[in-house]
């Protein structure tokens, strides 16, 4: 892995972590096709950038985050979930992280949804954060949980999620964003936890290890900037259909690619 790598995917990390495409298996297939060698430090990478595209939700958010107790218990609820699933499957995930094909999939299944995610929940009901209850946060959290397969989008899995619990489109992206930030601080610190314990930061490459990490976290959290708000006025005004076009064409791409032996094979 080298600096121009790590430029790349932390500009797609940027760019599609708050959108309903996976920013994980964006970053997967992308990984592949630049032939990355799947080595332990680059999983971490694509961990750890993600939480730098997440605090990107902390500053444009600020206020949110100050308000009340009760908004820190319903994340804590939410995230329960994955925590429990998330330390149950790891290996398995981390399996799952390897291969495109499962990536090209999800992304197909999760577009079909998307086309007619808009019609199935019309007639939202809660149209900020404060109107969801406890109880809702879990469900959502749940729904969260279907994103450790990779492919599926943790952002649009809990945003589908919100949506079926009668949150208006922009109630329940908010809701993603907010609920991203302790999923992605508690993932990030249990794979940095795991990388020191297994003493990789004991390697010559330390010191190249901590730039790219924070070069790579300091792209995706300016990219994401950007993001958030577009995205979000995006949703608005044209709902989902155009990402459930895109992440069909994009497994299929991909699908075509893997069965033609391409360097998707390569993980």
């Amino acid at each position: 892995m080298n600096i121009i790598h790590v430029i790349i995917l932390a500009i797609i990390e940027g760019l599609t972590e708050f959108l309903p495409v996976s920013s994980t298996g964006h970053m997967v297939v992308a990984s592949s096709l630049m032939g990355i060698n799947k080595d332990e430090f680059v999983k971490l990478f694509e961990v750890v950038i993600q939480l730098g595209a997440i605090l990107a939700v902390v500053v444009l958010y600020f206020k949110r985050f100050v308000r009340s107790v009760d908004f820190y218990i319903k994340l804590v609820i939410g995230v329960i979930p994955a925590i429990i699933l998330g330390l149950l499957l790891k290996k398995h995930i981390d399996k799952w992280l390897e291969n495109p094909l499962i990536v090209a999939v999800s992304f197909v299944v999760g577009g079909i949804i998307l086309l007619f995610v808009d019609d199935w929940f019309n007639k939202p009901q809660i149209n900020e954060e404060k109107k969801i209850s406890h109880i809702t946060a879990l469900k959502i959290g749940f729904f969260q949980c279907l994103a450790m397969i990779p492919g599926v989008s943790r952002s649009a899995a809990s945003i589908v999620g919100g949506m079926s619990q009668k949150l208006s489109r922009t109630a329940a992206a908010e809701f993603s964003f907010f609920l991203a930030v302790p999923t992605m601080f508690g993932a990030t610190v249990k794979d940095l936890w795991d990388y020191k314990k297994n003493g990789y930061f004991s390697t010559p490459n330390f010191h190249q290890d901590i730039k790219f990490l924070l070069i790579g976290s300091v792209i995706a959290f300016i990219v994401a900037l950007l993001a958030i708000k577009t995205f979000i006025t995006f949703l608005e005004k044209r709902g989902f259909k155009v990402f459930g076009w895109y992440r069909i064409l994009a497994g299929a791409v991909i699908i075509i690619l893997y069965f033609a032996g391409n360097a998707l094979h390569n993980v």
